[in-house]
């Protein structure tokens, strides 16, 4: 959907535009009329009747409710036809698979989720992605063809521009696999692959009356990671590796040794699996995220305080991430973050403690308000970005008779 601003550069700067910069105007769900898509791009009503002639050969554009009346016939008006294409959204995790289809303005159509092990590999987890896909598909009575983008986030780091998982610690088999011409041998769609928790900020800074122009997401789970927006923009890094917090070291972790090789990571000590731990070590019924989280809603005071250490961690590690970014919101979502206030609550302890003044004045420490949506949110935004770009568009209709 195009920000105030596109539209305000369009309105002040009429361009000589193709079919693709009619629709960016549509994308926003407001029917207009010929003579106002004219006036905004500075083409005339007949070529913008032609460039909607081919939108509506692509099936992406066709009639809405007649406009109001100055005298005469009502104006015709033109909208997105949200259902023309679906998006399928995939978010795994260490343990979980989600997946939807929305339509082409992120409304979530069907969604389903199922458990998986992402150490299985590639090939076992994928398919059980499509078989997924195919389950809602029929559904909603719709069928593959109609699948325009699919958005992918995987527990890793990940080369954005080839859609290949980096050197993931907890994703053995995954390294350098190529997830977009896996799905694409099943699927004729667009295929974009990110690190779930840069999906998730996506999803969650959609979520946000006024996104600010600095946020970091954190997730706290199987794993821990951040996904950073500045400037508005979200900061992948060179090698698709910002925002991996998990593996910073944190004082009380002498002598713990962490999968990725090093000690003393935040990860080590601070994730679901070792808080699990350390109260199975107390006699305490923990194997998993969700059994910390069930203790902590039970009262059990040894959950509380394990998770009230976790959150000291996590505030240490963002302390320093608050001094280097100066973000306004910082968003806790994962499923530790279930664990509510007493996450949080050691989280603010330590950062209120260490950072400036200044940087935490107005800054907002708060749960994720998407929730378990967020990775579906942020990978179905993603992938409708790219099915709908100006290029995206321009290819389709190059492919028309």
């Amino acid at each position: 959907m195009p920000d105030r601003t596109t539209v305000d550069a369009l309105q002040s700067a009429p361009l000589r535009a193709g079919a693709s910069d009619v629709l960016q105007l549509l994308r926003d769900g407001v029917p207009r009329s010929r003579t106002e898509l004219a006036a905004l791009t500075g083409m005339a009503r007949s070529t913008v009747g032609d460039r909607l002639d081919t939108l509506a050969a692509l099936g992406l554009v066709g009639p809405a409710a007649a406009g109001a009346s100055t005298g005469g016939r009502p104006p015709r008006r033109v909208a997105l036809i949200p259902e023309a294409r679906l998006i399928l959204a995939v978010d795994l995790g260490a343990s979980h698979l989600r997946a939807a289809l929305t339509d082409l303005t992120g409304r979530q159509l069907a969604r389903e989720q199922a458990r998986i092990d992402i150490a299985d590999g590639p090939e076992p987890v994928l398919a059980a992605a499509l078989r997924l896909a195919d389950g809602l598909l029929g559904e909603i009575g719709r069928a593959r063809a109609d699948v325009i983008a699919i958005g992918v986030g995987v527990p890793g780091p990940v080369h954005f521009e080839t859609g290949r998982p980096s050197k993931p610690p907890i994703m053995p088999g995954w390294d350098r696999f190529d997830v977009p011409a896996w799905f694409r041998r099943h699927l004729d769609a667009a295929v974009l692959v990110d690190n779930d928790v840069n999906l998730m900020a996506l999803g969650e800074y959609g979520r946000l009356e006024q996104p600010p122009e600095h946020f970091l997401f954190v997730k706290v789970a199987t794993g821990i990671g951040a996904g950073i927006v500045s400037g508005g923009q979200l900061q992948r890094g060179a090698q698709g590796t910002a925002g991996d917090i998990g593996h910073v070291r944190i004082r009380r972790g002498d002598g713990v040794f962490c999968h990725c090789g090093n000690e003393g990571c935040l990860e080590a000590l601070a994730a679901g699996p070792p808080v699990a731990a350390a109260l199975r070590a107390q006699g305490l019924d923990a194997a998993t995220s969700n059994d910390v989280v069930r203790l902590v809603d039970a009262g059990s005071m040894p959950a509380i305080h394990a998770v009230r250490q976790a959150g000291r961690d996590l505030g240490e590690v963002l302390a320093a991430s608050i001094s280097f970014l100066n973000p306004s919101v910082i968003a806790v979502g994962g499923r530790m973050a279930a664990a509510g206030e007493h996450l949080l609550a050691g989280v603010r302890e330590v950062v209120y403690q260490r950072t400036m003044p200044l940087a935490t004045q107005y800054l907002e420490i708060r749960p994720s308000r998407a929730k378990d949506n967020a990775g579906l949110r942020g990978a179905s935004m993603l992938a409708a970005h790219h099915a709908l770009r100006p290029s995206s568009i321009e290819a389709m209709a190059a492919d028309l008779p």
